[in-house]
């Protein structure tokens, strides 16, 4: 199954919000707050790549409060 990680930077005081909508997105199977370079870590899972990429471009990416996202597909 196509799965990715997807490391985000979000603006300050926007991560509760942003993790809290982030559950409810249907293909992202994971959610954490993280300490360091990055806000939060999102796991993304569908049954197609497509459907992956898709998840990511159109809605994790255009949720308001996400400054920058930085994208790792695991390998099959």
């Amino acid at each position: 199954m196509p799965k990715a990680f997807v490391l985000m930077n979000a603006e300050l005081g926007s991560e509760d919000s942003l993790v809290s909508e982030l559950k409810k997105m249907e293909g992202v199977k994971e959610v954490y707050q993280v300490y360091g370079v990055y806000d939060i870590v999102a796991q993304v899972e569908a049954d197609a790549m497509e459907k992956v990429k898709e998840t990511i471009t159109w809605k994790l990416r255009k949720l308001n409060g996400v400054k920058s996202t930085l994208t790792m597909i695991v390998m099959e």
